[in-house]
């Protein structure tokens, strides 16, 4: 009995071989075409079942994110409420957690904690924008222009490195203990991260973008547009999120000075009258303003830096 021979037939379909039986005979056997179109469907029959489990793993990487992001608070907060009840600390100078909140949610609503906090908060935007004004294109142009930086370079390592409450004294006997004292040095203090960060944005962005526009044809002003100000948002922004949280540091200490009102006033004037749960609920306020602030900013910055991830 011999072997059966493979022949091709014309009308046969694609995809399809005929073997010739010694009968007479044909056996149709798949063909590798047909095994893929067999596994593509048996992968189409899958496919619902891939969306679900894509959505899963998305859903366990975020969670696993949010629970790091609570992680270090909660612990935080846990050992604030457990150290005074077990006498880890006196509770008269460190109450528990739950007494603080309690305290900070009397005080928000009776409107004491919202007024001092207006007032600081106008006095540190009014610093900060009065910086912003004076710094970005101080900046922009020391940084720019190389001669200006190398010439004002050291005066400015001078003044960085000058503390600024150091200073506190000076600005009171030039503008006096009014509001002129704390906006000037809150404005002082928020100068030097913006003008710093802005001249080292600029004078490194990347010198390969900057030769490929230069090649493309733009000019000066094109090239400073273009180039120059997309690739030195990352570090200003640096800078002004320095100068958002100095200018609430500085602030503080400030208006435990001859102030009225503010949340710092209301620190130093708690801690005076032996008031511990109110010292701590300004001080839970100016954190939560700074981490306010700071995200907010953040956000602006991933908005005008997208670019940089395409």
């Amino acid at each position: 009995m011999s072997l059966a021979e493979p022949t091709v037939d014309s009308n046969a379909q694609p995809g399809v071989v005929t073997v010739a039986s010694p009968d007479g005979t044909s056996a149709d056997r798949r063909s590798l075409a047909g095994l893929r179109g067999a596994d593509s469907r048996s992968a189409a029959g899958d496919s619902p079942g891939r969306p679900f489990r894509a959505v899963v793993r998305v859903a366990v990487r975020w969670a696993g994110r949010g629970v790091r992001a609570v992680a270090g608070p909660a612990l935080l907060a846990a050992v604030w409420e457990v150290a005074p009840r077990t006498g880890l600390a006196d509770p008269v100078f460190l109450p528990p957690l739950h007494a603080v909140l309690t305290r900070w949610w009397q005080l928000a609503d009776a409107g004491d904690i919202w007024a001092h906090s207006q007032a600081s908060l106008v006095r540190a935007g009014t610093g900060l924008l009065i910086a912003l004004s004076v710094a970005l294109p101080l900046g922009l142009v020391i940084g720019w222009v190389r001669p200006i930086a190398e010439l004002l370079n050291p005066v400015l390592n001078v003044f960085w490195n000058t503390a600024v409450l150091a200073l506190l004294p000076v600005f009171v006997l030039f503008f006096g203990i009014g509001e002129e004292s704390k906006i000037a040095i809150v404005a002082y203090a928020c100068l030097w991260p913006i003008l710093l960060n802005t001249i080292n944005g600029v004078r490194t962005v990347d010198p390969l973008l900057v030769r490929a526009a230069r090649s493309l044809g733009l000019g000066p002003v094109r090239l400073f547009q273009k180039v120059i100000l997309p690739g030195a948002v990352p570090t200003v922004f640096t800078g002004i999120r320095m100068s958002a949280a100095a200018s609430l540091l500085v602030l503080v200490a400030a208006e435990m000075v001859g102030a009225r009102e503010g949340l710092g006033f209301l620190i130093i004037n708690s801690q005076a009258n032996f008031s511990i749960p109110d010292m701590y609920a300004a001080i839970i306020t100016v954190s939560g303003i700074g981490l306010a602030v700071n995200q907010v900013l953040l956000a602006i910055e991933w908005r005008l830096s997208r670019w940089r991830s395409t």
